[in-house]
Parts: structure tokens; C-alpha cells; sequence
């Protein structure tokens, strides 16, 4: 029989402001360095590929790879950290990503590369898988806004510290120095994090073991069949990954019928606010992942500018995106999650359109207004659609909704980079600019399902 979920709230209502200005800081180490890292990536792809000497569409695998562990396993990890502590799953992820991000720097080919990604896409999952659970242990009611605020702002400075490193890096070194930069503070932050992240309730039941190999198998045949089928490969692939992401995503249904705490959370999406705020979530992120993979190969082969250009061209989106994080957050602790992401997202999509009409011969000044109004319409939308899905769950479910959160994201960002290469595929010279207007029709759509919430009432929690 299995055990009910122990729902028993928290002894306090967060940290008291010292500790908790020391836990915002051991959060904010790790979930900078994972936005950073992606980041790094996304910027250093075209250079990395011809360093790798790799097509575009195959060095697109070292930003899938990194995904494709993320989403495989951020559930069961977010699961785990319900029953045994989300502070120990977290200091559990730092060291791995640390160990992983000196792996990928000793990597000296593309597939020694791509494994190093897997494990520390592993690493990061265990990250971002409970780091949203920690943030509601770690601020007050009161605050939670606020807090989900300065996470969306130091996830903002990752990647606006990310495409200008890269460029620096690249021009002063080799890719490698791209993964190198983690090892020193990652190993800050595993210290840190084992002193001052708060210890929260655990839940009586024990995770299925059975039920994570069905969602690892579940999501990663899925991951990877979206991958296959962006690069076009024969059917005699793609059907059968299909095939078997479906069959075990049944099993994975079947096996966790009336479990108090499925690992994929299907209790909780029969609440229409989490539901809408997820879907959201998804477009979005599958928005920003087409653009951001898509830009640096329409910069450096269409306009041909340098990497270091490039770096500097990709910084206006993620530099407001740290400017109206905090400001949104706010804003969320007075206003709808649904009217805020709505207006942001349909800023987002206007700013997507100017960019597909980019004069032949742009200006730094003509990329720069353009980048800068997405981000300003992805920043209203990140913090007040994180509060909605964790307020819109049980605090006994805080693992599951923070897992959820990562995997909306990460589903999202994989769709987007699966789509990039299969526009890529299509035409190395019009292919970003396809993605481009794939991107422009998600953030639309995320902008329909965010102002659906609008009646949408919040549960009790």
C-alpha cells in the first residue's frame, strides 16, 4: 500500500532575513552558473562546430545532449527531493555538474563533448530540478514574488554575462576555457550550499523506482525522437523512438494511477491555473530556445560578423530580461500572473516580427532596439508565471511543481533547438529566419494561454 503524502506544512514561514540573504546566494551560485553554461553554448555553437569540425545541425547535439539529461530526469529528481530533502539533492547536483564541466573541458571531440553534456545536464537537472521548491522554503508568503524576481534576474545575468564571455573566451582562447570557468566556482557553491540551505519537511512516501525508469525512458525517446526528426532522419529511426517514448509514457500513466504524488504530476494539471501556466511556460521557453540558438548562425553566416560581435549583438534581450525580472515580480505580488505574461508575451512576438525584417545591411543600433523589446516582454512573463504554478500547488507538492517548472522549461527550450536544426536543414541561409517566425507564432500562443487565466481562479493551498 502506499503511503499518503505528508502534508504537514512547514515550521516557519521561510528564513529569517540573515540566513535567508545566505541561501538566495548559495541558490543563485548554481542557477547562475547553469544559465550561464547554456548560454556559453548557444553563443559558441557556430565556433565549437567548426572547431569540432561538425555541421551546424550535429554541433546543435551539445545543446540537446545538456537538454535531453534535463528532461529526462528533472521529475524523479524533483520526486526525490520530496522524500529525502531538496537540500541534498541540490549539493548532490552541484558536485556532479562541477565534476561534468571539467569533463566537457578535456573533451577532444564532439562525442566525448556531448557526454560530458549528458552528465552535466544530469548534474544541472538535480539544480533547477528543486531550486524553485528551495526558493518557496527559503522567502516568506509575503515575498515569494519578489523572490521569484531575483531568481528570473540572476537567471537574466547568466545569459547576459553568456554570449559576451563566450566572445571573450573565444577570442582569447579555446571553446574548452567555455566549460573550464565552472570548476572553481562550482566548488564554491558545493560548500556553501551544504551550509546554508534551509532543511524542509519531508514526505512520507517513497519514490517508485519503476515509475522513474519509465519517465527517464518516457522523456528521453521523446527528446530524442524530436531531435531525429528535426535532422529529417529515415523513418526506420524515428518510428521505433516514437514508438517507445509513447509506449512507456502509458506505463509510466498506468503505473502511477492514484499515487498521492505522481512523478509526472498529473493531479496537479487538473488544476486549469496550473494547466494554463505550464502550457505557457512551454511556449515560451520554446520561443526564446528558437531564437537564441537560431540568432548566433544568422549573425556570424548571414551578416558574417565575428563571434565576439555576435556576443555583444545577443546581450540587449537577456540584459532587460535582468531589468524587468525584478520589476515583474513585484508586480506579480499585486497583479495577475495572466494579464502580466499576456502583455509581456505579446511584446515578446511584436519583437520577434521586427527582427524578420531586418534591413539587408543592420546596424548594431538596428539588432539592438529589436533584441532588447523581446527581452523586455520575456522579462514580464518568467517571475509572475513561476509564482502561478507554485502558488497554484499543495506546499506538499513544492517538489513536484518546482520539477514541473524546470521541465516546462527545458521542454520547451529542447522543441525550440529540435526546431532550429530542422530549419537549419531546410536552408543554412534563410533556416534562422524561419525560426524566427516559428518563434513569433509560440510566443503568440503563449500569449493566448497566459490571458486564459484571467478566469481562471487560483486553488487553495
Amino acid at each position: 500500500m502506499q503511503a499518503a503524502v505528508n502534508t504537514t506544512p512547514l515550521e516557519q514561514d521561510g528564513l529569517p532575513a540573515g540566513p535567508r540573504a545566505w541561501a538566495i546566494l548559495a541558490l543563485a551560485l548554481g542557477v547562475g552558473m547553469s544559465s550561464l553554461d547554456t548560454a556559453i553554448a548557444n553563443t559558441a555553437l557556430p565556433a565549437m562546430a567548426q572547431q569540432l569540425h561538425a555541421t551546424p545541425a550535429d554541433s546543435v547535439w551539445i545543446v540537446n545532449a545538456y537538454q535531453l539529461a534535463m528532461v529526462a530526469t528533472l521529475l524523479p529528481i524533483a520526486a526525490l527531493g520530496e522524500t529525502i530533502g531538496y537540500r541534498r539533492v541540490y549539493v548532490a547536483g552541484m558536485a556532479l555538474f562541477t565534476v561534468a564541466s571539467l569533463a566537457c573541458a578535456l573533451a577532444w571531440s564532439l562525442p566525448v563533448l556531448i557526454v560530458g553534456r549528458l552528465f552535466q545536464g544530469l548534474g544541472a537537472s538535480a539544480i533547477m530540478g528543486v531550486n524553485t521548491a528551495l526558493l518557496r522554503a527559503t522567502y516568506p508568503a509575503k515575498l515569494l514574488g519578489r523572490g521569484f524576481g531575483t531568481n528570473a534576474l540572476v537567471v537574466a545575468v547568466g545569459f547576459a554575462l553568456g554570449p559576451s564571455l563566450a566572445s571573450i573566451i573565444l577570442a582569447a582562447s579555446s571553446w574548452q576555457w567555455l566549460f573550464g570557468i565552472n570548476v572553481v566556482p562550482g566548488i564554491v557553491a558545493f560548500f556553501m550550499a551544504r551550509k546554508v540551505l534551509p532543511e524542509t519537511r519531508r514526505a512520507t512516501h517513497r519514490v517508485d523506482r519503476l515509475a522513474g525508469v519509465y519517465n527517464v525512458v518516457a522523456f528521453s525517446m521523446a527528446v530524442l525522437a524530436l531531435g531525429d526528426a528535426a535532422h529529417r532522419v529515415d523513418m526506420k529511426t524515428l518510428l521505433p523512438e516514437a514508438l517507445i517514448a509513447l509506449v512507456f509514457f502509458v506505463l509510466l500513466l498506468r503505473r502511477e494511477r492514484g499515487h498521492p504524488a505522481p512523478l509526472l504530476p498529473v493531479d496537479l494539471f487538473r488544476r486549469p491555473l496550473f494547466a494554463l501556466s505550464t502550457i505557457t511556460a512551454i511556449c515560451t521557453f520554446a520561443a526564446q530556445a528558437l531564437a537564441f540558438v537560431a540568432l548566433p548562425f544568422f549573425f556570424e553566416t548571414t551578416l558574417g560578423r565575428s563571434p565576439v560581435e555576435t556576443g555583444f549583438l545577443m546581450t540587449p534581450w537577456p540584459v532587460m530580461v535582468g531589468v524587468m525580472a525584478p520589476v515583474a515580480g513585484r508586480l506579480s505580488d499585486r497583479y495577475s500572473p495572466g494579464l502580466l505574461g499576456g502583455i509581456g508575451l505579446l511584446i515578446l512576438a511584436a519583437g520577434l516580427v521586427t527582427m524578420m525584417s531586418l534591413p539587408a545591411a543592420p546596424s548594431a543600433f538596428d539588432i539592438g532596439w529589436r533584441m532588447a523589446l523581446c527581452g523586455i516582454g520575456f522579462g514580464f512573463f518568467q517571475a509572475p508565471n513561476v509564482k502561478a504554478i507554485m502558488s497554484s500547488a499543495p506546499g506538499s507538492r513544492a517538489g513536484s511543481a518546482s520539477g514541473m517548472v524546470a521541465t516546462a522549461r527545458l521542454t520547451g527550450q529542447a522543441t525550440g533547438a529540435a526546431l532550429v536544426a530542422f530549419c537549419l536543414t531546410i536552408s543554412h541561409v534563410r533556416g534562422p529566419w524561419f525560426a524566427l517566425g516559428i518563434a513569433a507564432a509560440f510566443s503568440f500562443a503563449a500569449s493566448v494561454a497566459s490571458f486564459s487565466r484571467l478566469v481562471v481562479a487560483a486553488p487553495a493551498v
